[in-house]
């Protein structure tokens, strides 16, 4: 026998003193990101210890029947299906996960809001601001918990950047500048995906990878008041790679850059591509403040560097390169002694543990998880850089 509460099921699983609640999940996509966050739901309870409930992997949706019903055996789902409409009728689902390419995101999220499950739907939200609009509108109407995957707000460093920043350590912000470089497109011949179709992805580059810069220059530093940009396709044809010989076309850029006014007065510069050669997943960013400056890069993502104006002797001082493997740093007293690093893929057990706290506690997602609201500004964005760029790069104000 089992107890209705709210939307989590409670289950007999029992710790010492505890009896844990089970929460049913629904995932839509088996690939790249299907297997992150199943990881994740699979980790998250023996990481945070209690949990606030326990993930029971109900069911798993994907176009192909071979190819989902091998995820599903593989991942540990009780089922899987090919409609993805299945997930969103399951009573037994609580939250629906959407893990898909970018044009299933608005359609399957607005349902799931609409039967009344908690959402937590991969960057970028939608594709394009007005798509993504329609989404914040459902889940605000239904009142469910939702989420956007904007992983790298849940890195310890870049948590510790913001904590850093909300202390006041750098002072007045004045420079905020990114980069997000791949290069696995750089090849002409490399065959034509889903991600270089504008009809699926909305965006190149720009949804892609900037997307996360965007947020991430949001999270730390706050709203942009105007942007300018440019965007560029430098390979404007693909080959099918169906072994005919065709080609299709590119319609989405392969990379962009923008320049970016804060409306606290910070200026700031944004770049990603898919075409910097010897590349592989290099996300960083530097914040310039009165008092100090931090820097950080993904590919070494358990380090922030770090220059106070008043830490040490003028002759000594510098950037310290900060090890964020401490117990006292964000999330790593559930992880392993200090030094003992963690990967990227744990950014998403912080992520989706926030959103089930948020949901079997009562709290909320925001402001240090990214809500659709996040998702839904940071489309107006990538929009407006756009714009800016088809208009030959002129200043674009930021009206949400």
């Amino acid at each position: 026998m089992s107890e209705q509460v709210g939307f989590v099921t409670m289950g007999e699983t029992k710790g010492p003193s505890e009896n844990i609640p089970t929460i049913g999940v629904g995932v839509l996509g088996y690939a790249f990101m299907g297997k992150a966050h199943t990881n994740a739901y699979k980790k998250l309870p023996y990481i945070f210890w209690p949990p606030a409930a326990i993930p029971r992997l109900i069911s798993i949706a994907g176009r192909s029947e071979k190819a989902v019903a091998e995820a599903a055996r593989r991942y540990g789902y009780e089922r899987f299906t090919t409609n993805w409409r299945d997930l969103v009728t399951d009573p037994e689902i609580q939250i629906f996960d959407n893990s898909g390419p970018n044009n299933l995101h608005a359609e399957p999220c607005i349902a799931a809001a609409e039967a009344g499950k908690h959402i937590i739907c991969e960057k970028p939200l939608a594709r394009t601001a007005a798509e993504a609009r329609q989404m914040l509108e459902a889940v605000r109407t239904a009142g469910v918990k939702h989420a956007c995957a904007f992983n790298y707000r849940f890195v310890p460093a870049v948590r510790q950047a913001r904590l850093l920043i909300e202390q006041g350590a750098l002072g007045r912000i004045y420079h905020f500048r990114a980069r997000y470089l791949q290069e696995w497109i750089a090849d002409p011949e490399f065959a034509m995906v889903w991600r270089l179709d504008k009809s699926v992805a909305g965006s190149g580059a720009l949804g892609d990878l900037g997307a996360h810069i965007i947020d991430l220059a949001r999270f730390l530093v706050g709203e942009p008041r105007a942007v300018n940009g440019l965007t560029t396709t430098f390979i404007k044809e693909r080959p099918l790679g169906d072994g005919s010989g065709r080609k299709a076309t590119v319609d989405v850029d392969d990379a962009f850059v923008a320049l970016v006014e804060f409306e606290n007065g910070a200026i700031g510069t944004l770049e990603a591509t898919r075409f910097a050669t010897g590349r592989k997943n290099h996300n960083t960013f530097e914040i310039n403040g009165s008092k100090g400056s931090i820097s950080f890069n993904l590919e070494r993502l358990n380090e922030l560097e770090v220059y106070l104006n008043d830490a040490g002797p003028r002759e000594a001082r510098g950037f310290t390169d900060v090890l964020v493997t401490e117990a006292f740093h964000p999330f790593y007293a559930n992880w392993w002694p200090h030094g003992h690093i963690i990967g990227w893929e744990h950014t998403f057990v912080h992520e989706i543990n926030h959103l089930i706290e948020a949901i079997v506690q009562g709290k909320t997602v925001e402001p240090y998880g990214a809500t659709f609201e996040d998702g839904y500004r940071c489309a107006v964005i990538c929009d407006a850089i756009v714009q800016s760029s088809e208009n030959g790069g002129a200043r674009v104000p930021i009206v949400y």
